[in-house]
């Protein structure tokens, strides 16, 4: 099947298997004399599970001990127990830090009186850099520059 195939079949789109072919996640597919990709059934069985652990959130580094855990039948399901509880804790911080965003934001809110110039939330942001205790999430960093990808 064609990359569109594979794409529609497993849920992944074909921007991202490109992708994740060229950062080595998944082996490059087969291409015929004319260069096209083609994909067999295994292809995108592959593509359905990295599709099912990115939409637990698993940044790329772990589906890659993912996958090899997953092909490799010898391995310990504590392994990949491990994987899920270290990605259980680094969702905990996320969930946590995105509560006390939101109280923050709520607190300030309630403080602003939204007629006047004076505004707590963006005297809070303009004075909230470097040194500043609230949390913040990074699409790039993740939770106070934790790797999120």
């Amino acid at each position: 099947m064609n990359i569109g195939e594979a794409a529609k079949a497993s849920g992944v789109s074909a921007k991202m298997i490109r992708y994740y072919e060229q950062i080595g996640l998944i082996t490059p597919a087969h291409r015929t004399q004319s260069s096209y990709r083609t994909y067999t059934d295994n292809d995108v069985h592959t593509l359905r599970f990295v599709r099912g652990a990115r939409d637990l959130g698993f940044s790329v580094e772990q589906m890659r001990t993912l996958l090899a855990l997953w092909r490799d039948r010898t391995r310990a399901s504590a392994d990949v127990k491990a994987i899920a509880l270290e990605h259980v804790a680094e969702l905990e911080r996320k969930a946590a830090a995105i509560i006390a965003m939101t109280k923050t934001l709520k607190h300030l809110a309630s403080h602003c009186h939204g007629d006047e110039p004076d505004c707590p939330i963006i005297d809070e942001i303009a004075n909230s850099g470097a040194g500043s205790d609230l949390p913040s999430i990074d699409t790039r960093f993740g939770v106070n520059g934790l790797r999120a990808e």
